[in-house]
């Protein structure tokens, strides 16, 4: 096999770990609560200190048997590690432009940044959301991005306050009914 296929090969490896990263808006801060900071610490500490020290000793074992060409260790053992890399890369972007916000801190009778509001639909079905950094959105926990167009409705809200916001239904009417400011541990329980 010629090496300009291997490499070719190899190139071919990359396209698909192209995943787009959720999308700070321009101009904006990366607003992370402590509980998203740490975990995206612990995830680039376990990257750079375990993960990646294995991939590459296995890589140089690989490497060590003779042809890599048709090493099946060598070959995903190097993309594990552009893979790793670039997580490692993201991580180290993010944390090093984040600005990390107590909710805690926060706390007064509006909803901002970190707030915990409870909400009432037009079909009086109750909700609740944490307004959470970029990186740390998952609405299957009911969590959202402090840049979603619902956060976005939201902010400066206050209790019993009205608000109107365009979701994928079309625009929608919600009460604010309750805004904490709580640590995110506290929702997941």
């Amino acid at each position: 096999m010629s090496k300009a296929f291997t490499k070719e090969q190899d190139a071919d490896l990359d396209d698909d770990a192209d995943i787009p990263a959720p999308q700070i808006p321009v101009g904006a801060k990366n607003y992370m609560t402590p509980a998203g900071a740490r975990r995206m610490q612990e995830e680039l500490r376990e990257l750079l200190h375990k993960i990646r020290p294995e991939v590459v000793q296995t890589v140089s074992w690989a490497a060590g048997n003779g042809d890599r060409s048709e090493n099946g260790d060598y070959i995903y053992g190097k993309k594990r590690l552009r893979e790793i890399d670039r997580r490692v890369r993201f991580l180290s972007k993010r944390l090093d432009n984040c600005e990390v916000v107590d909710p805690l801190l926060v706390a007064c009778d509006q909803v901002r940044f970190g707030a915990t509001v409870t909400i009432c639909d037009e079909e009086d079905r109750k909700k609740t959301y944490a307004i959470v950094g970029v990186d740390e959105a998952d609405a299957g926990k009911g969590r959202i991005s402090w840049a979603s167009p619902l956060a976005n409705a939201l902010m400066k809200a206050r209790e019993g306050d009205v608000v109107m916001f365009r979701s994928p239904r079309g625009i929608q009417e919600i009460e604010v009914v309750k805004i904490e400011y709580k640590p995110l541990e506290e929702l997941e329980k």
